[in-house]
């Protein structure tokens, strides 16, 4: 039997009912424990019922964004789908920096914070090694680390993560005009305004809010569909400023001088040679991705020395592909195969 047509009156409708004025939907609702802040940032933690797998996971997300897109909400959240199979995961959240954070290096930040999130997790969990996965610049911050620590790393997986930004699409051309002043825009602002960055996303895709706009419309009937749309709105529109000092050699060395790809790039000292990865490594990349292209993330898989590595590439968009129900089904399986045949 078919289901009725639906007039645009009738979505309009079903779409002041779905999300009245104040409307927040609930993100970030996994049972965890803080163990360990610092500054900004806390270590969080999220204990299985029953822990099936040895091995604890370390999320790093990014620094721009919130952690919670990888517990956006039931159904949508990769980090309750691991827990649920057993597995004990770590996420790190970055919280809010404020004007005092402007001095923060990456050293600060991708050397000391996330080394001690390492550490943490694996003395909290009583193991010697950790997984440890990065998401979008989270697998930049990542992957510098595990090349230039190599210590109590048991895998390395770089979800949608820039890695030759030579080939990081639109955003390399911008970042690349002798016109775009870092130092300048830290001197009016210190860190560099979420909002900036927000409408420099924007523009990579002007069109964008207006094909949401027509999908609401024509879904705005399937509450499942609205539960995931909003938490993801929700995120999309919940970011951070950078810290400024952090922004500038992310500029400077990353997307103007691709140190990551020529081997000169650095962490607390130590050189940061993808070379030098030896652990199981897993690097994912999306093929409508418009902010990662497949270009910047596969070049990872080529130069690291793990003899245990793949490139994986799926359909989907940077964010979709992480937390639409079809993740549920193609991604998070990957994923957890991946961590399971290496407990």
């Amino acid at each position: 039997m078919m289901s009725p047509k639906r007039s645009p009156l009738d979505s309009l409708a079903a779409l002041w009912r779905r999300a009245p004025r104040g409307f927040t939907p609930a993100t970030g609702q996994t049972p965890h424990t803080v163990v360990w802040s610092e500054n900004k940032w806390r270590l969080l933690r999220f204990a299985p019922a029953t822990q099936t797998f040895a091995t604890p996971i370390l999320m790093v997300p990014s620094l721009i964004n919130r952690w919670y897109v990888l517990d956006l909400g039931p159904q949508r959240s990769l980090i309750e789908w691991l827990v649920g199979k057993g597995h004990e995961v770590y996420c790190i959240d970055w919280g809010t920096p404020g004007p005092e954070d402007r001095y923060l290096t990456w050293d600060d930040i991708g050397g000391r914070y996330l080394g001690r999130a390492v550490r943490t997790a694996a003395r909290v969990s009583e193991v010697n090694d950790i997984h440890v996965l990065g998401y979008c610049l989270g697998g930049t911050l990542a992957t510098a680390y595990v090349a230039a620590f190599p210590e109590q790393i048991k895998s390395l997986t770089a979800l949608a993560a820039p890695i030759d930004f030579a080939n990081a699409g639109i955003m390399t051309t911008w970042t690349r005009v002798p016109t775009f002043d870092v130092r300048s825009l830290l001197d009016a602002f210190g860190n560099v305004p979420h909002q900036l960055m927000q409408a420099s996303f924007d523009l990579l895709r002007p069109t964008l809010k207006a094909a949401k706009a027509i999908s609401v419309l024509d879904r705005a009937w399937d509450d499942e569909f609205m539960d995931g749309f909003l938490a993801t709105e929700k995120w999309g529109n919940d970011n951070v400023s950078f810290p400024g000092e952090c922004y500038a050699q992310y500029i400077e060395q990353l997307y103007r001088g691709n140190r990551l790809m020529t081997g000169e790039f650095s962490v607390l000292g130590r050189p940061a040679l993808l070379s030098a990865i030896k652990c199981p490594l897993l690097a994912l990349a999306f093929a409508e991705d418009h902010i990662v292209p497949v270009a910047s993330a596969q070049p990872l898989i080529e130069l690291a020395a793990s003899r245990d590595k793949q490139l994986l590439v799926d359909r989907g968009g940077h964010v979709g592909a992480v937390v639409s129900r079809k993740a549920a089904q193609r991604l998070w399986p990957a994923l957890q195969t991946f961590w399971a045949q290496r407990d």
